[in-house]
């Protein structure tokens, strides 16, 4: 099968291919695009390819863009580093879509479907074309969770969400606000809180943290890649980014 990948880190280009070829022998990448403008242009002057990975969220634009342009109809696996309506959305509709960094378990699962479409020579399916519909849509808002419930002594204390500075796991759950204060949480799991959380202002930073955009005083980076996200004061916190995840994070914190 011949691939495309759309995807504007190099770093993360450069692992998915890698990653690919360790899943698998009869993919063969033919080019490796940065932006949608050079994707636009790719298809003006070649035929779609058997299969497409593609990046959502691009330096200049989102990728459905494509098909608004392009009649397409190769399957296509989606990637995505923060994006939860595009995630709920592939969720719902059962399209495959990859979480930045990408699981090489994930990734084998996802391009056996694909090949099954390409081998039964299928179009696009119509759960596609309706998430592509519905990712062209505005977001609605207020879909995110405004405050969160925490229990002080015999109260329940409203939090707005707008005030925490980040969600930190340490045996249990916790809300760390930008003034300093720590409350414990009745949440399993940080993937059940980051559910709730606006990708635009809150990231996953790593298994144990979540912050808020808001409440970054300054982010260092080290020779290893990795960087090191300090939080304003009173807070006297530093997270720690991976080096696999420092370009996501990157494009999420400069906007």
């Amino acid at each position: 099968m011949k691939a495309l990948i759309i995807e504007d880190e190099s770093l993360i280009a450069k692992e998915l291919v890698t990653k690919i070829k360790n899943v698998t022998t009869d993919i063969d990448i033919v080019e490796v695009l940065p932006s949608l403008k050079t994707a636009k242009k790719w298809f003006m002057q070649h035929a779609e390819p058997d299969l497409m990975f593609m990046d959502i969220q691009l330096g200049d634009g989102v990728s459905f863009e494509l098909f608004e342009h392009f009649n397409l109809s190769c399957p296509v696996i989606f990637t995505t580093a923060y994006d939860e309506y595009a995630i709920r959305a592939f969720k719902v509709n059962g399209v495959d879509y990859l979480l930045k960094p990408v699981d090489e378990d994930d990734l084998r699962k996802a391009i056996d479907k694909c090949r099954s479409v390409v081998e039964s020579k299928s179009k696009m399916p119509m759960d596609m074309e309706q998430l592509i519909k519905t990712l062209a849509q505005p977001q609605q808002k207020n879909m995110y969770k405004e405050k969160f419930i925490v229990h002080m002594r015999n109260s329940w204390i409203p939090i707005n969400t707008s005030d925490i500075a980040c969600f930190v796991r340490d045996n249990l759950n916790y809300l760390h606000t930008i003034q300093g204060e720590r409350y414990m949480l009745d949440f399993s799991t940080l993937e059940d809180i980051e559910e709730l959380l606006d990708p635009a202002i809150f990231y996953r930073a790593n298994r144990q943290s979540i912050i808020n955009i808001n409440a970054i005083q300054n982010v260092k980076p080290h020779e290893n890649q990795k960087l090191s996200v300090c939080m304003r004061l009173p807070l006297k916190m530093e997270i720690d980014i991976s080096r696999e995840k420092a370009p996501s994070f990157k494009k999420w914190f400069d906007r």
